[in-house]
């Protein structure tokens, strides 16, 4: 019985300690707090986004959206493409401004094109997509 009882004292330490560890199962988040005034919108500037000021040319954004393989991630009709590993844009109508905000920065698996192409051509291919979805 001596031996088994430093054993048992430790493997119940060892519980303890673990379920201590595992904070009860209980997920603690943050709490909102109360808004006086109206709430900013998340807007990028501009000067951030320079392709929001301009106006897209959809024909220029069809021939765009064609040459930087736009078509190989994203479904959109009017581009003839039925890529299945981006959103499909027919279904996501999105509207200008998330459309220059997702070609310029990309997300998750689309690469950002803001340094690749000129701010007149991300608001064409937008123009493109928002046009053509109905977005």
């Amino acid at each position: 019985m001596r031996r088994t009882t430093p054993l048992l004292v430790l493997l119940l330490l060892a519980v303890g300690l673990l379920a201590a560890g595992c904070g009860g199962g209980k997920e603690v988040g943050a709490t909102p707090e109360t808004v006086v005034g109206s709430v900013p919108t998340a807007t990028a500037p501009s000067g951030d986004l320079p392709a929001l000021a301009l106006k897209g040319d959809a024909t220029a954004g069809k021939s765009l959206f064609a040459s930087q393989g736009c078509g190989g991630c994203h479904t959109l009709a009017a581009a003839g493409a039925s890529g299945n590993v981006g959103p499909n844009l027919d279904q996501a109508k999105p509207s200008y401004e998330l459309a220059v905000t997702r070609v310029t920065k990309g997300q998750g698996a689309m690469p950002a094109f803001g340094d690749s192409l000129k701010a007149q051509q991300i608001a064409d291919v937008a123009q493109f997509v928002v046009q053509s979805s109905g977005g």
